[in-house]
């Protein structure tokens, strides 16, 4: 009760951006989790979210060192991010796994080691910590109106595919023979993902915000027949996990990241255990 007494105090605007922020996150992580789980790409997702540390470091050292003062560590996160979703998108349709899972952990780890050996040779001390884990107490407006541009732009991009995207995601073959662009679908459904990491980070950081790509969309797989209806129950598992996380994390004094994929975590195995019981 704590949490909502402070939503009703007029001072606490920032509590109230929050709050906005996670309910509109949680469009972006149901509806492009649901194509990640049900693409089984959760992998190459994980590696893309670990690559934008790499970007963020190195507009960090761009901008104090070569005094480049308009870069925002934004700009280099999702440059990262784009090209490890080219990069891992290409040996995505590799017939040799080897290759695959081998070129995926060589892009995820090259993309942290070089985010941190940025951040030790960019003068200054800078908090890695909010990236690694998330603070969504620390969002802004500019972050508000960012995460409602890219949901909108999900939306109308699977509004319009639709069917094409159902094709791609469950049965390839399929859709190659309806004249399907695969490569096509497949690398903008990576594009999709790697913009929606760089928004999220700062509600769950850059370790965890792959949980939140895939635990909801998970758990509405147990229960859903459709994939819209997939989406909209992860959608909603989504905003249920960010918001009970957000109002315990600021009740107690925690780390809100860390609870909000907690929450998401423990509704997954409940779920599970439910319908495992059924």
């Amino acid at each position: 009760m704590d949490f909502f007494y402070a939503l009703a105090d007029p001072n606490n605007d920032f509590l109230r951006l929050a709050l906005a922020v996670g309910l509109l996150s949680s469009i972006a992580f149901g509806m492009i989790g649901t194509y990640v789980v049900t693409r089984r790409i959760s992998y190459l997702a994980g590696a893309v979210s670990h690559c934008v540390l790499g970007g963020i470091g190195g507009a960090l050292w761009i901008r104090e060192v070569l005094k480049v003062e308009w870069l925002d560590p934004v700009y280099g996160a999702l440059l990262a991010a784009l090209v490890a979703a080219f990069i891992v998108g290409r040996f995505g349709h590799n017939n040799s796994s080897h290759r695959e899972e081998t070129m995926i952990g060589a892009t995820w780890a090259i993309g942290m080691a070089s985010g941190i050996i940025f951040m030790d040779l960019t003068p200054g001390y800078f908090d890695i910590t909010s990236y690694l884990f998330g603070d969504i107490l620390l969002v802004s407006s500019r972050d508000l109106k960012l995460i409602i541009a890219l949901d909108l732009v999900i939306i109308i991009f699977v509004a319009s595919f639709y069917h094409q995207l159902l094709a791609v995601c469950f049965d390839e073959e399929f859709a190659r023979l309806r004249g399907i662009k695969v490569e096509l679908f497949y690398q903008i459904l990576l594009a999709l993902t790697a913009v929606t990491v760089v928004l999220l980070v700062r509600v769950v950081g850059i370790v965890m915000v792959i949980a939140m790509l895939t635990l909801p969309a998970a758990a509405a797989a147990l229960y859903a027949r459709r994939l819209s209806g997939m989406m909209l129950l992860a959608v909603f598992l989504s905003a249920l996990s960010i918001v009970s996380g957000l109002g315990l994390s600021y009740s107690a004094g925690l780390s809100s990241g860390p609870v909000i994929i907690l929450f998401s975590g423990t509704i997954y195995f409940l779920l599970a255990g439910w319908k495992k019981i059924r």
